[in-house]
């Protein structure tokens, strides 16, 4: 097997790559790249049995051929070289690898290929075509809302519900709960399933900005296919809570203020909650809102004042600083409305503009005031 190639158009493909391997891997072989070299096309594989990526290049092929590469190794000298061309060798027989470039020669030992994993191929799928903004977007207002509850399987990915021309994303970890819905797709089928957090993550760093992204999936993979890399992940396989349930449905208090002073007020007086709760009590009157918390382990306490509308009764209402805090970095309109029932229900935060076919909801429960 013997290759040529740009040494810089080789590590970008390698790094996307390398998102999926893990630094402590369950078996040695899952430490590497797998290389397929085919007319012209190199096929760069990596897998951490959860998640896979793959990438294609293209090189000057000798001798086609398909090794095991050890990632770190390569990386890091390919990492070190400027860009020049560099000529790849490996003799399948050995697993000897030799990389040459103008200034010298590194020899690494490969492995046989018949230990790598069999990567998941897309049989019997449906395929939805994406915006790539659309994604990034999905993704980004989501993620953060996942929980790490390992016993809480389903809750530690994104639910996806394919609804003909609407796909829903949603994340919640029974404290907080995004959902964000798109329309304008054009698909033949109703379906649904849990995206692990880790894959959507390497799919969001791996995506460029000018490309479509094709969403293929079945009863155990999605495969997200754009330009000359896929990136696929085992879906999470347990029943996601009914999400609707929860989502309160007459909110007559409303609430609608600065996004970006509410976030400031709120991180000044996070300072001096208590640190367990990270409790700030919001007290709402016709025009303004008082936010104020205490720690009474350490006697701190802090209280702030914003002009603001809101349309309800008076009421008092206890939230986690860092939750709210969250949320609003997540939401980008200027203003942002908050809708609330009573202090012990969910509150629900929305921007004050939506964009046109998007809808984003977002929910935070309440932290029980104590006296």
């Amino acid at each position: 097997m013997k290759f040529d190639v740009s040494s810089s158009e080789l590590l970008k493909k390698l790094q996307v790559a390398s998102g999926s391997i893990n630094p402590n891997p369950v078996l040695p072989i899952l430490e590497d790249f797998l290389f397929d070299l085919q007319d012209n096309t190199l096929t760069i594989t990596a897998t951490n049995l959860e998640t896979s990526i793959i990438c294609h290049v293209e090189v000057l092929a000798q001798e086609d051929g398909k090794i095991a590469v050890p990632a770190k190794i390569l990386l890091d000298t390919l990492r070190a070289l400027p860009d020049q061309p560099v000529t790849f060798t490996a003799d399948i027989e050995t697993s000897g690898i030799t990389l040459k470039s103008s200034y010298g020669e590194y020899k690494l030992a490969g492995d046989k290929t018949d230990d790598f994993p069999q990567i998941p191929s897309e049989d019997d799928v449906n395929v939805v075509v994406l915006n790539n903004d659309t994604v990034n977007n999905a993704i980004g207002k989501t993620i953060f809302a996942t929980s790490n509850d390992e016993l809480r399987l389903s809750m530690t990915g994104v639910y996806v519900q394919v609804d003909f021309n609407k796909i829903i994303f949603v994340a919640t970890d029974a404290h907080k709960l995004v959902k964000y819905s798109f329309g304008n797709i054009s698909s033949e089928t109703t379906s649904s399933f849990i995206v692990p957090k880790k894959g959507l993550t390497l799919l969001k760093n791996a995506v460029n900005d000018e490309e479509e992204i094709s969403m293929s999936f079945n009863k155990k993979n999605v495969f997200f296919s754009f330009g000359d890399t896929k990136v696929i992940c085992r879906l999470i396989d347990a029943k996601y809570p009914d999400y609707n349930a929860v989502i309160p449905v007459d909110n007559p208090n409303k609430l609608v203020l600065g996004r970006r002073d509410f976030q400031n007020s709120l991180k000044r007086i996070a300072i001096y909650a208590n640190k367990t709760t990270n409790q700030v009590i919001l007290s709402l009157t016709e025009a303004s809102l008082t936010i104020s918390a205490q720690d009474l382990d350490f006697s701190n306490e802090a209280t702030e004042q914003l002009s603001c509308n809101y349309e309800g009764d008076p009421m008092t209402i206890g939230f986690n600083a860092k939750f709210l805090i969250e949320m609003l970095g997540v939401l980008e309109s200027d203003d942002v409305v908050l809708e609330l029932s009573s202090p012990n229900r969910a509150g629900i935060l929305l921007p004050s503009e939506q964009e046109e076919g998007e809808n984003l909801l977002m929910l935070v429960m309440p932290v029980m005031m104590s006296n």
